[in-house]
């Protein structure tokens, strides 16, 4: 079945406030029936407040439009993000004077209020949902665009696969990359080759285990699979793989799954802003250099089609070299832009594909631009602003 993403370009054709990205998300808030659909609900809007010094996280702007909306509808809106970003997100402009509504910590202040499920993967075995966002009967899920290193991509699905379970369950889906073995110590028993090994990575992703000093670990989230560690190793005894890296992104998807399905069906709305998108998410707690071009605002029913929209039309713009830190290593054939940066493993299409086969939705969507950008020409521009 296709679905449908509702998309506000970035471009404007007149300097009017009409034409803003904020305005845009009026217009997709009006198509995605907001209003009409969280009359009495207790509506948790989900967003990631950022942390320490960084600012290019979703600007309050936005933040008050969606509650305003849901409460035009007669909804019951709260915010909530993990325990120890909300605890100085008010800092970064997040209270409840200006958003219109209270900012929770989403499993309370020892991130101890939780539901468990159970569900089968690898390593994991159960999964802690945080107690607010399942109390909730409704869901708005309003991420931020930008890259990953775990993944090279975050958007819908990791606003809630990792914002909506509790640290422990966060740090076992982390821990998925390391289920399926990648170093054969048999096959390489002399040290002074394991510590080549570890030299050879520019990034310090590969060391010797702190616990074994027999054993390699691999750190996913720096490695970008450049294969220096695999050329010094003897045949065989380390393994830099898709599945390693594809593991995260499985494990991304089931939980999403397992917070999804708290909620009816219809009760759940995917926002997302794709504007100064850097190569790390919005935990790191500083902002870089935007390292593409913005993307706009994308809203949908479907989390499956949004990410994979915001995918596609993010594969067309290619990266700002200039605004990316000197510490990356850009692989130009890697694929998707944010692949190039992490590592063509980490390619981000394999989140929506695995939420394709659990039943998430489709990635086959049509796009639906709000606000068409006019090509209008020179024109008189309007600058004058009233004094009074």
């Amino acid at each position: 079945m296709t679905a449908t993403v509702f998309y506000g370009s970035p471009r404007q054709a007149r300097l009017e406030a009409a034409e803003s990205l904020p305005a845009k998300l009026d217009l997709i808030l009006d198509l995605l029936h907001l209003r009409d659909r969280v009359k009495d609900e207790t509506v948790c809007l989900k967003l990631h407040v950022g942390n320490n010094i960084g600012y290019s996280t979703i600007h309050p702007i936005f933040v008050r439009k969606v509650v305003q909306a849901i409460k035009a509808g007669g909804g019951k809106p709260f915010i909530v993000d993990v325990d120890w970003d909300v605890e100085g997100c008010t800092a970064r402009g997040y209270t409840s004077e200006v958003l219109d509504c209270p900012v929770y910590t989403s499993a309370g202040i020892d991130e101890k209020y939780c539901y468990t499920h159970e569900w089968e993967y690898k390593n994991m075995k159960t999964w802690k949902v945080a107690g607010m966002v399942e109390d909730a009967s409704f869901l708005v899920n309003f991420a931020h665009v930008k890259g990953h290193p775990s993944c090279s991509f975050g958007a819908a699905f990791k606003n809630i696969a990792l914002g909506c379970m509790v640290g422990e369950t966060r740090s076992a889906i982390h821990d998925t990359n390391h289920y399926d073995k990648y170093w054969f110590k048999e096959l390489c028993p002399d040290k002074s080759v394991m510590q080549k090994i570890v030299d050879s990575c520019p990034f310090g992703a590969v060391v010797i285990d702190r616990h074994d000093a027999e054993e390699m670990h691999v750190h996913f989230e720096p490695c970008n699979q450049c294969m220096r560690c695999v050329r010094v190793a003897p045949p065989g005894s380390l393994l830099i793989q898709p599945v390693n890296f594809h593991s995260f992104m499985e494990a991304m998807a089931i939980s999403t799954a397992i917070t999804l399905s708290t909620f009816e069906k219809e009760k759940a709305v995917h926002l997302a802003l794709a504007t100064h998108m850097t190569p790390m998410c919005d935990c790191f707690g500083f902002t870089t250099m935007p390292v593409t071009r913005d993307a706009g605002i994308f809203g949908s029913d479907d989390i499956v089609a949004l990410d994979k929209a915001i995918l596609d039309i993010t594969a067309q713009h290619p990266l700002i070299p200039e605004n990316l830190p000197t510490s990356i290593e850009i692989q130009p054939d890697a694929g998707h832009p944010f692949a190039q940066i992490h590592g063509r493993f980490k390619d981000p299409y394999v989140v929506v594909r695995y939420g394709e086969k659990l039943g998430l939705g489709s990635q086959d969507y049509e796009l639906v631009d709000v606000l068409p950008v006019e090509d209008l020409g020179p024109q008189a521009k309007g600058y004058y602003i009233s004094a009074k």
